[in-house]
């Protein structure tokens, strides 16, 4: 696993010796797996292609150092953890609404010597009632459709802050049907940049949406409507 990293990191540009704690999070990944749904991908070889290096794979399009990033929906803790891994000065809250894998992330985090993380089990629309327009960054690679995805992060970053969405290189469709969402939630696309993830054929995309102006108060409504009527 760490040689396929220390390829794909030198492949992106990044820092060579980020493989070894990026390593050390992939195997505290997969052995929790065991007693908890983290992740169906469990060959080391993929894992370290699919999750890892395609996180990484993030920082040819934007910079995280020393921004306030919230990583909607983080799961085992994509893209959030490996990013933070890789930005040492960013500043990063995982956000998820399952406490048990919060609680893996927390100690993982510790066990790796992570500081600057902040922890949140709780759901997306919930916590923008808290943290408004507080963030320089919104990532997710979570799999809900853009629309709602929209509605769920573009509130929580600031206006001249992006919202970076992770989804499939065929997601024009999708893309399409948020313009929408989009423009009344104050984003704008700037960029949808499609990228090779190193060591593998497999090609992704980044959809970066500015925040050009505030979200109205409405947004985001409760997630049951979010999901019946997507904006």
């Amino acid at each position: 696993m760490r040689d396929i990293l220390r390829e794909g990191l030198r492949e992106l540009g990044l820092d060579e010796a980020k493989a070894e704690p990026l390593e050390a999070f992939a195997r505290l990944v997969l052995e929790k797996n065991r007693v908890m749904n983290l992740t169906a991908i469990t060959d080391e070889a993929d894992f370290a292609r699919l999750h890892l290096l395609d996180c990484a794979a993030l920082l040819t399009v934007a910079g995280f150092d020393g921004k306030k990033t919230v990583d909607v929906g983080t799961g085992a803790g994509f893209p959030g953890v490996p990013l933070r891994i890789l930005c040492p000065d960013a500043r990063m809250t995982l956000l998820d609404s399952t406490s048990k894998r919060v609680d893996f992330l927390r100690e993982a985090c510790g066990t790796l010597g992570l500081d600057g993380v902040e922890f949140v089990a709780g759901r997306a629309e919930e916590f923008a009632a808290q943290r408004r327009e507080s963030f320089d960054v919104a990532t997710s690679r979570a799999v809900a459709a853009l629309p709602v995805l929209c509605e769920l992060c573009l509130p929580l970053v600031r206006v001249g802050g992006q919202f970076l969405a992770m989804k499939s290189a065929q997601s024009d469709e999708e893309l399409a049907s948020a313009a929408h969402a989009i423009e009344t939630l104050g984003g704008r696309v700037s960029r949808v940049a499609d990228y090779t993830i190193p060591r593998s054929d497999v090609t992704h995309r980044v959809i970066v949406i500015d925040k050009v102006k505030p979200t109205p108060a409405k947004y985001p409504r409760a997630f049951g409507q979010i999901k019946k009527k997507p904006l």
